[in-house]
């Protein structure tokens, strides 16, 4: 069994701790939510695991098994086993989603299935066939892009993922089928997992074994999937002792989340 290791994870922007001390492991077959109110710096932990420029590392490790993941830029973290679903997913002009995944596929093995592996992938999801040909993201609405994300999940097979408020965007129908598959690929490909969520409906299908109270930069509690359901009813005021920060110098990035 393969583990996603974070230990004393800690990070800055602009001079302004962001992450202050996160540890965390997710196993193989795993899912772990993560839910704390705006400002806390859920996204920008899931920024600085994937190797989003902008950010000082200050301390700490992430590894996959005995990887260390800091020190690589993010195209080897994702050869590592490593895959984030962003919030706001980037539009691509001029690349053709097929395209994307090939040349990704190309790098982990043989890629001549990928045009068999990509429409499974969107049978299963409910994402229509047209858009596989269309340039990645280009005049998608918000939930299409979520789609598209969970399509490249499925058709990458990562280690690890990271589910940077995949519910976002989408419908009911949608968010079903979508989290269905990301709890299908923990049984059926052993698939780790790292969700990060404002809200308990994305684990009506995905189901958390463990859920973490984020807040001031780190965990401050965790339990079971009851969890979830408490923190909707009574929301975070105990863990917030002060005002939240924001990644504020690095909003014209496409990564970027104001209320990380």
């Amino acid at each position: 069994m393969s583990q996603l290791i974070i230990e004393g994870l800690r990070a800055a922007v602009d001079g302004q701790e962001i992450l202050k001390g996160v540890d965390l492991v997710v196993g193989s077959g795993e899912v772990h939510a993560v839910m704390g109110p705006n400002g806390s710096g859920k996204s920008t932990l899931s920024h600085v695991i994937a190797g989003r420029p902008g950010y000082e590392v200050l301390g700490g490790s992430v590894r996959i098994d005995d990887v260390e993941l800091l020190d690589k830029p993010t195209w080897q973290r994702a050869e590592a086993g490593l895959f984030l679903a962003m919030q706001y997913p980037t539009e691509v002009p001029g690349v053709a989603l097929r395209d994307m995944l090939a040349a990704s596929v190309r790098t982990l093995g043989d890629s001549s299935e990928i045009g068999e592996r990509m429409r499974t992938e969107a049978e299963r999801i409910g994402f229509g066939s047209q858009f596989l040909e269309r340039p990645l993201n280009v005049d998608l609405s918000g939930g299409e892009k979520k789609r598209n994300e969970t399509l490249q999940l499925g058709v990458l097979r990562p280690a690890f993922a990271i589910l940077d408020e995949l519910d976002s965007g989408l419908d009911v129908d949608a968010l079903r089928l979508v989290s269905r598959r990301v709890e299908e690929a923990t049984s059926e490909e052993g698939l780790g997992v790292l969700a990060i969520t404002h809200y308990s409906r994305l684990f009506e299908q995905l189901k958390p074994d463990t859920v973490h109270v984020f807040a001031d930069g780190k965990i401050q509690e965790s339990g079971g999937p009851e969890l979830a359901t408490e923190l909707e009813d009574t929301g975070y005021e105990r863990w917030v002792s002060a005002p939240a920060t924001t990644s504020a110098g690095l909003l014209d990035d496409p990564f970027a989340d104001p209320f990380a």
